[in-house]
């Protein structure tokens, strides 16, 4: 058994080609957003069209990323710290999240289909059972009791460990404080 805990990132990536309202209404704030801070960050004697262009002219343009993340706070606020992307081994659409952070891929001024932008999702701290058949078994229980409710999501393409604390040390931590 691993026990160690741990915290699941998500991304999702939405583009032109959006599957959902909820994403078409990202998208379109989010290019609102960036064509405003866009204007702040852009050279007036030598003018870039992308995002990528901004970013190798004015390093200061970075701070977009964040700007145009608050667009979008409206609508993850909406998802009451459920992401019902992510199915389970049980079929339900559920994964929890505590915190996001928005990236933009990339962008165009003059061409808004062009328009790409990341969202990262972060899960609270969860405890790391195991890993049985391809597939995460956690539980968001991080006490050190003898059970646990769990779930159990499968090892996919976007779904990855992105903080790892192993169990082992936090129990020698404790002793080392205790002594």
């Amino acid at each position: 058994m691993y026990k160690a805990k741990i915290r699941l990132a998500y991304r999702i990536i939405i583009d032109s080609k959006f599957t959902s309202l909820w994403d078409q209404y990202v998208w379109e704030d989010t290019y609102k957003e960036y064509l405003m801070q866009h204007q702040q960050f852009n050279s007036k004697e030598n003018p870039k069209n992308t995002f990528r262009e901004l970013l190798s002219e004015n390093e200061k343009a970075s701070q977009v990323h964040y700007l145009v993340g608050i667009a979008a706070n409206g609508y993850v606020t909406q998802l009451k710290g459920n992401l019902y992307r992510i199915t389970d081994v049980l079929g339900n659409n559920y994964f929890p999240f505590s915190n996001y952070q928005l990236d933009i891929i990339n962008t165009d001024i003059t061409d808004q289909s062009k328009h790409k932008i990341g969202i990262t999702f972060y899960s609270p701290l969860l405890t790391l059972v195991d890993i049985i058949e391809n597939n995460y078994l956690v539980s968001k229980n991080c006490d050190d009791t003898c059970g646990f409710e769990t779930l159990m999501f499968p090892v996919q393409s976007c779904l990855s460990i992105c903080y790892y604390e192993n169990y082992q040390s936090q129990k020698e931590a404790l002793k080392i404080d205790l002594k």
